[in-house]
C-alpha cells in the first residue's frame, strides 16, 4: 500500500511538471459581472472552454520545446507550430488577457498616459469604444476585437478570427494587445442571443481600464527623462545652478559673469523645436516669462545694481524656472 502510495505521488508530480500551462484563477467569483454577464456564461467560460484550451495545448506541445516556452513567445512565433498549438495557444493567451482587463469594480478610467494617447489617436475615449465595438460587430462568425499597442508604440483597434491575435507573427496587424473582447457565441449567447451589439455596448461598464492602463505602461518604451528629452532645458539648468546656488551663500559673481549666457539659454528653449509632450500653452507662457525675466536680469547685472536687488530677481526667475520644470513633470 505504501509503495502505490508513493507510486501515484511520483506520477502525480510528474504529471504536474508536465501540464506547462494552467488555467488562471479568475480574481472575482463568477457572479460578480452580473448582471453584464451572468454567473453561468462565466463559469462555463472559464471552467469548460478556457480549460480545455489549456489541455489541449499542453497535449500539443508535450515533449517538444514549446513546452518549455512562454505563452507569448509561442504566440510571437504561432508560425512555426501545429494548427493546434495556434488554436490553443491563442484560445489560452486570449482568455488569460480576457479576465484580467474585466472587473466588478465601478468606473475605473485610463491612467494619464493612456487617455492622453487615447485621445491623441482617436479623440475621446468614447470614440475608441465605438471603433471596437464596429470591430467586434462586424467580425464575421468568431474572433475577437482588439486594442493593441504596435510596433511604433501607437494605438491601434484591429480584429481578429477564431483565437488569433495581433501578438501572433501570422496577424494581418501586428501589437501587443492590451484589451481584448471575445465575441465567440459562448462569451455572451445565453444571455444577449444572437444580439452581439447589446453585449458589446454592456461590457464597457465591467472594463478594467486600471489592467488595460498597468498593460499600456508594461508595452511602451521607458520614458526618456525631462533632460534628455529636452536637452536646452537642461543646458538652461545648468546656468541656473551655476548662479543660483552660489548666490544663496552670498556669492553674485557666478551671476554677475553669466547673466548674458542666461539671456542667451533662456531664448534657445523658445528658438528650438519644444517636445512635443512640453509644446503646451501653459508651458509657453512660463518660457515666455523666463526669458522677459533673463533679459530684465542681464539688464540689471549691466546697470550694476546692488546685490539685494539681484538676489530677488534671480530667486523670482528661479521660481519661474521651477514652474516649468513642474508643468513638464506633469506632462511627462
Amino acid at each position: 500500500m505504501r509503495k502505490l502510495t508513493l507510486l501515484l505521488l511520483v506520477f502525480g508530480l510528474m504529471g504536474n511538471l508536465m501540464a506547462q500551462f494552467s488555467l488562471p484563477q479568475l480574481p472575482y467569483a463568477y457572479n460578480a459581472l452580473e448582471p453584464v454577464i451572468d454567473a453561468q456564461t462565466m463559469e462555463i467560460h472559464h471552467s469548460k472552454h478556457h480549460a480545455a484550451y489549456v489541455n489541449n495545448l499542453n497535449n500539443a506541445v508535450k515533449g517538444t520545446p514549446a513546452a518549455e516556452m512562454s505563452i507569448d513567445d509561442i504566440n510571437k512565433n504561432i508560425s512555426k507550430y501545429s494548427t493546434a498549438v495556434r488554436n490553443n495557444g491563442g484560445g489560452h493567451f486570449n482568455h488569460s488577457l480576457f479576465w484580467s482587463v474585466l472587473t466588478a469594480e465601478k468606473n475605473t478610467m485610463p491612467n494619464a498616459g493612456l487617455k492622453k494617447a487615447i485621445e491623441k489617436q482617436f479623440i475621446s475615449i468614447d470614440s475608441l469604444k465605438k471603433l471596437i465595438n464596429a470591430a467586434a460587430a462586424t467580425r464575421f462568425g468568431s474572433g475577437w476585437a482588439w486594442l493593441i499597442v504596435t510596433p511604433d508604440n501607437k494605438l491601434a483597434v484591429c480584429s481578429t478570427p477564431n483565437q488569433d491575435n495581433p501578438l501572433m507573427d501570422i496577424a494581418e496587424i501586428k501589437g501587443t494587445p492590451i484589451l481584448g473582447i471575445d465575441v465567440w457565441e459562448h462569451a455572451y449567447y445565453l444571455k444577449y442571443q444572437n444580439k452581439r451589439p447589446d453585449y458589446l455596448t454592456a461590457i464597457w461598464s465591467v472594463i478594467n481600464w486600471n489592467e488595460v492602463s498597468k498593460r499600456y505602461d508594461a508595452a511602451m518604451p521607458p520614458k526618456k527623462s525631462i533632460w534628455d528629452q529636452w536637452p536646452a532645458l537642461n543646458t538652461f539648468h545648468g546656468v541656473m545652478a551655476g548662479t543660483f546656488h552660489p548666490s544663496e551663500e552670498g556669492n553674485l559673481k557666478p551671476l554677475k559673469t553669466r547673466s548674458a549666457e542666461m539671456v542667451t539659454k533662456a531664448q534657445a528653449l523658445m528658438v528650438e523645436a519644444i517636445p512635443e509632450d512640453f509644446s503646451t500653452p501653459v508651458i509657453k507662457d512660463a518660457l515666455t516669462k523666463l526669458i522677459a525675466g533673463s533679459k530684465e536680469l542681464d539688464t540689471l547685472v549691466k546697470k550694476k545694481s546692488k546685490d539685494a536687488i539681484l538676489t530677488q530677481k534671480l530667486t523670482a526667475l528661479h521660481d519661474v524656472f521651477h514652474e516649468i520644470v513642474g508643468l513638464c513633470k506633469d506632462n511627462h
